[in-house]
C-alpha cells in the first residue's frame, strides 16, 4: 500500500470509528460563583502558546495532507476554516510531501488559504533538522509540530520498530529549525517525566494528545490480519494528561483528545492548557456538513466559552486557570498514585 493510500485510510476510519469519549473531563467539575461581578464583554479569548500569540484558544490540529486530491479538499477547506474564523491551524505529516514533491500541493493549499494565520508545520520524531527545515519553508510555517507515535507505529503493519535517538534529533531540530518546536503525542498521552524531559532540551510546548479522542491502534488494527487489542485501551486520559503537564512548573501546554463541546474546552483550559487542539470533532463535521456548519462550530465555541467563564468570573484564560474546581473519580485517583496534589485546585481563586 502506498503512503497516500494510507493516509486516506487513516481519515477513512476515523470517521467510521469517531472518539472513543474517555478524556474522563466529567471527572473535572468547577465550583459556581454566585457573584462573578463581570459583563460578558468583559471576557477575552486572546492567548499564548510560547512565543506564539493567538487570538482563540481554539485551534484545528493536524489531521491530513499527502494522499492526492481528497487530502487536498480536506486542508483546503480546513485552511478556509481557519481564515474565517482566525484560529491558527496545523497540517498532518509532511514527510510525504518530502519523499515525493508531487503530494507537496496538499500542504501548501493551508498557507494560500490562510496567507495571514497561524499554520503550525508537522513531521514525525524520525525527522533530520533538513526535514524539519523543508517542512517549515513549504508552509511558511509558524511553528513546527513534531509528533510521537510510538503505539501507532508499533500496530501499523508498516510501521517503525526503531524509537532510538528521538530526543536527541528533537533537541537538534529544536536548535537549528528558526521556528517554535511543539512536540505532540497522537492519541496516547503524555507522562510529566516525558513533558519534563521535552522542556529539558527548549521546545517551545507540549501537545499532550491524551487518550479519549480518535484511538489511532485502533485504527492501524483495521489494517492488520491479527489485531493488537492491547493497545486499543493503552494511553493516559486527556484531563489526567494536561494535568501532569501543569505539574511542570512553567510549562507551555496544548490539551487535545476528544474534545467536543465548550465545557470540555473551558476545562481543558482550566486544568492548565494554553490552548486546546480539535481534530476528529472538527473533521466530522466538516465532511458531513460542510464549511459554514464548522465555521459555525467554532463561533459557537467562542460564544458558549465566554458565557462560561463570564459565569466563573473569569475576564481571560489566564483568569480562568485560576477558577476552583473539584477533581474527582479516576482522575483523582491517578493523580493521587501519581504523586500530583490536587488539594490546591478546589482552593485557588480568581480574584
Amino acid at each position: 500500500m502506498s503512503r497516500s493510500e494510507r493516509k486516506w485510510d487513516h481519515i477513512r476510519f476515523a470517521l467510521q470509528k469517531g472518539q472513543n469519549n474517555l478524556s474522563l473531563f466529567d471527572d473535572i467539575k468547577f465550583i459556581h460563583q454566585s457573584l462573578p461581578d463581570i459583563r460578558v464583554s468583559d471576557v477575552r479569548l486572546d492567548h499564548s502558546i510560547g512565543e506564539l500569540s493567538l487570538s482563540s484558544p481554539i485551534f484545528i490540529n493536524a489531521m491530513t495532507g499527502g494522499g492526492g486530491d481528497k487530502t487536498y479538499r480536506i486542508n483546503k477547506e480546513l485552511a478556509m476554516v481557519a481564515n474565517h474564523t482566525g484560529v491558527a491551524i496545523a497540517v498532518g505529516s509532511q514527510m510525504s510531501a518530502i519523499k515525493d514533491k508531487s503530494e507537496r500541493y496538499t500542504y501548501e493549499i493551508v498557507r494560500k488559504e490562510n496567507p495571514k494565520g497561524i499554520v503550525f508545520a508537522n513531521l514525525g520524531s524520525e525527522a533530520t533538522v533538513e526535514n524539519a527545515k523543508t517542512a517549515v519553508n513549504m508552509l511558511e510555517a509558524d511553528a513546527l509540530q513534531i509528533h510521537l507515535n510510538v503505539i501507532q507505529e508499533l500496530t501499523m503493519p508498516e510501521g517503525d520498530r526503531d524509537f532510538s535517538g528521538a530526543l536527541k534529533r528533537i533537541e537538534a531540530i529544536n536548535k537549528f529549525v528558526g521556528v517554535p518546536v511543539i512536540v505532540k503525542e497522537v492519541g496516547f498521552g503524555m507522562a510529566k517525566e516525558t513533558v519534563e524531559s521535552l522542556f529539558s532540551i527548549g521546545v517551545a510546548a507540549v501537545d499532550v494528545g491524551g487518550s479519549g479522542g480518535t484511538n489511532f491502534a485502533e485504527i492501524e488494527s483495521k489494517r492488520r490480519e491479527k489485531a493488537l487489542p492491547f493497545f486499543h485501551q493503552w494511553g493516559i486520559p486527556t484531563s489526567i494528561s494536561i494535568i501532569e503537564a501543569a505539574s511542570i512548573k512553567n510549562a507551555a501546554i496544548i490539551g487535545s483528545g476528544g474534545f467536543l463541546n465548550s465545557i470540555d474546552l473551558a476545562k481543558g483550559l482550566a486544568i492548565g492548557a494554553n490552548a486546546i487542539g480539535f481534530a476528529g470533532h472538527f473533521l466530522r463535521i466538516l465532511v458531513e456538513n460542510g464549511i459554514e456548519a464548522l465555521q459555525n462550530e467554532i463561533e459557537s465555541l467562542h460564544h458558549e466559552l465566554k458565557l462560561i467563564m463570564t459565569a466563573l468570573g473569569a475576564k481571560s484564560i489566564t483568569d480562568l486557570q485560576k477558577a476552583p474546581l473539584m477533581i474527582s473519580g479516576e482522575t483523582f485517583h491517578w493523580l493521587s498514585q501519581r504523586g500530583i496534589e490536587t488539594k490546591h485546585f478546589s482552593q485557588r481563586s480568581i480574584k
